[in-house]
């Protein structure tokens, strides 16, 4: 890979940014080291994700979905990052379909690029067994109660492909976002990490929602967690079917009708420009 000068698009959705790369026309493979000094915002491109579209060789899928956070890890899923991914696929002709199946270290997936711009993912079906999120604890759920340093927290433990927490607040914007967020990330009762999101509840159809991300912070969108807060407050009886979920980036739809049945999210992507860099 040294010496070789890599093609990538940056693209973002709702100010999540990502750094995307045809793994179809050109052969790379990529060390931690290098993912993590693509992502520095000084040195290389900058970016919260790092995505790479990779051939499929199975019937069920038409792609190959593979996402790995800034400090070089790779992760299971990435809502707003599935958005940019299907945006991607049409801009640069690698795909024409409007639905598009691909495959990620979650499962499949459907991508729908809409007329409008805007592209809709099936998320799947939410997880919510502790075993399968992975969650640690001997409590019934869907409300658990952990120790976070000195203090209680209540939360709703999900998996959409990657496990999030989410929290109930009166106040997204006096929320401790950074200490108990980085504080649950790293938590033992969450053996992978987790994402932690901050739900405040304005509506049935409306929530503000803010997410600490593992392995990045946080960042101005999160799709998974926007799926995660709405899963958690329908759970609770808070929320409707159709829910706007406004991040600090901008607005998401999530529709979830109740349990087995998938989550959707529907939002925008938009690529910011297009280049090339030698590592």
């Amino acid at each position: 890979m040294s010496g070789q000068r890599l093609r990538f698009s940056k693209m973002q959705g709702l100010g999540n940014d990502f750094m995307v790369i045809d793994g179809v026309s050109q052969q790379l493979v990529l060390t931690p080291d290098q993912i993590r000094f693509l992502a520095d915002r000084h040195l290389g491109v900058g970016f919260d994700q790092l995505l790479l579209v990779e051939p499929w060789n199975g019937a069920e899928a038409d792609f190959h979905y593979r996402i790995f956070n800034a400090d070089g890890g790779e992760v299971e899923h990435c809502g707003n990052g599935a958005r940019c991914f299907a945006r991607f696929l049409h801009d640069q002709g690698l795909c024409r379909k409007t639905e598009i199946p691909v495959m990620t270290a979650a499962g499949l997936i459907v991508l729908r690029v809409r007329e409008d711009g805007q592209v809709t993912v099936n998320m799947g079906v939410p997880e919510l067994r502790p075993a399968r999120i992975p969650f640690i604890s001997e409590q019934p759920g869907p409300l658990y109660t952990v120790m976070a340093g000195d203090r209680q927290v209540e939360l709703v433990a999900v998996s959409m492909g990657n496990p999030h927490a989410v929290i109930r607040v009166e106040n997204v914007d006096t929320a401790p976002v950074q200490t108990l967020g980085a504080e649950l990330e790293t938590h033992p009762a969450f053996p992978r990490r987790v994402n932690v999101g901050f739900m405040q509840v304005l509506a049935p159809e409306h929530v503000r929602l803010r997410v600490f991300e593992r392995g990045v912070g946080e960042t101005l969108a999160c799709g998974t967690g926007a799926c995660a807060a709405v899963v958690a407050g329908r759970l609770q009886g808070l929320l409707g079917e159709t829910v706007q979920v406004a991040l600090p980036g901008g607005l998401l739809e999530i529709v979830w009708r109740g349990q087995q049945e998938p989550v959707c999210m529907t939002g925008p992507a938009t690529t910011v420009f297009s280049g090339e860099i030698q590592l």
